[in-house]
Parts: structure tokens; sequence; C-alpha cells
């Protein structure tokens, strides 16, 4: 059975433009053109993965976000954000209300599809190996996908816990921008940089003091820090 993709989207020539690509990649597709609609939707029919526009008319997608993300039949389906919205803090916001990614439109049909076949994937992949990645007081437990810092839990997105057990696991390697949007998102090719940075801002504040093992290697990518 092919993944049903639900596209919550009000501008009509964009809501074919991407029917029309995921189709094409073998996805069944249902379709939403205000946020109360959708916000419906997957709740009852629960799809594989969430297409959602920030801007939409009765219900904003940063609240369609937030309320799929708070209850629990449906905080485990994947969200891609579909914006006009390119500054900075709305990507942040987004990504903070627990969105898993973002494209920003104008956008590239290959690359959204690219982006919805990734997250499906990790969605069905799950985390297997049971162990844990320590260093000093932070703790990432893989089998429990849950990290700690002195026992005090945090609150990540999927990607941010990939993000930082990867940088955790190669610490003292300095991983390029590219480089993680292949082991984390498992992008190829010419995707947007701008993706690693906003995530690696996010989870620092999260992450608070014990953010700052993350250090910023200009112009090449991040590093976990051995020190």
């Amino acid at each position: 059975m092919p993944d049903t993709i639900l596209i919550v989207e009000d501008e009509q020539d964009v809501l074919d433009l991407v029917v029309y690509n995921l189709k094409k990649a073998g996805c069944h597709t249902v379709t939403a053109r205000d946020g109360a609609t959708g916000l419906t939707k997957a709740r009852d029919l629960l799809p594989a993965l969430i297409v959602l526009d920030l801007m939409l008319p009765q219900l904003e997608g940063t609240e369609v976000c937030k309320r799929l993300k708070a209850d629990p039949k449906t905080a485990h389906i994947p969200i891609l954000m579909l914006t006009a919205k390119a500054e900075e803090v709305d990507r942040i916001l987004g990504l903070e209300l627990g969105a898993d990614d973002y494209v920003t439109k104008p956008f590239s049909p290959r690359e959204l599809v690219l982006r919805v076949k990734k997250l499906l994937e990790r969605a069905r992949g799950g985390v297997k190996p049971a162990e844990q990645i320590t260093h000093g007081d932070l703790v990432v437990d893989l089998a429990k996908h849950e990290v700690t810092f002195k026992d005090k839990p945090f609150d990540l997105t999927a990607t941010e816990f990939k993000l930082l057990s990867t940088l955790m696991e190669r610490r003292g390697r300095v991983q390029t921008r590219d480089r993680l949007l292949t082991d984390v998102w498992g992008y190829e090719g010419d995707v947007d940089t701008r993706t690693v940075d906003t995530h690696v801002r996010r989870l620092r504040e999260k992450l608070g003091k014990a953010g700052d093992c993350i250090e910023t290697v200009r112009g090449v990518g991040y590093r976990f820090t051995e020190s």
C-alpha cells in the first residue's frame, strides 16, 4: 500500500504541484485547503506524513502543528512545513513547535519529494541500537530515545535527537554541513545548508549550558568538543 500524505495548502496551484509530484513518486495524497479541515483529516486518517503550509485560513499552520504534536494520537506523524516565510525566526518557530523539516516557497518539486521520502524512511526505521552515548553529565539513550543532562530530560524533536547523537558519536571530528545533511536528514545534492544551521541553533538553545559542547567551525560545519 502506498503511503498516504496529507497536504494542507490553500494555494491551488501549489497544491496541484505538490499532489502531482507526490503521486508521481508513488504516494497516495489527501488534501485540505484550510487549517481546521487539515487538523480534522489528520486526526481521522492518521496519514504517514503531513505537508503543512504555514499561512492558512481558519487555523494557521503553526497552530495545526502545535495541536497535532500535543496529541498522543498524532504526535508521531512527521510534519514537513511548506512556507513562503523564509525568515529564520519562522523556521525556528516551526521546528520549535515540532515540525520535522521545512521547505520554503518557491521550491524544487524534486527536493520536496526527496525530503518527504527521507522523513518517511526515518519514521519507519526507528532507533535500533540499545546503547548510550555519554559525555560527562550529558547522556543520549538511543534505546529510550532520551537525552538528559545531570538527570534533567530535554524535549528534543526526532531530527534534533539524530543531530546530537551523530555529533556525539563523532566527537572531535568536524562534520561539514553537507555531511550532516546526508547523514542526519538523508539529503544529497543541492539542498540549502541553512537547514543545518537552524537546527543546531535550536538544539543549543534547548540544551542550555550543555549546548556549549557543539562548536562552530567557521566556513566548514560543526564539531562536538572532546574536552
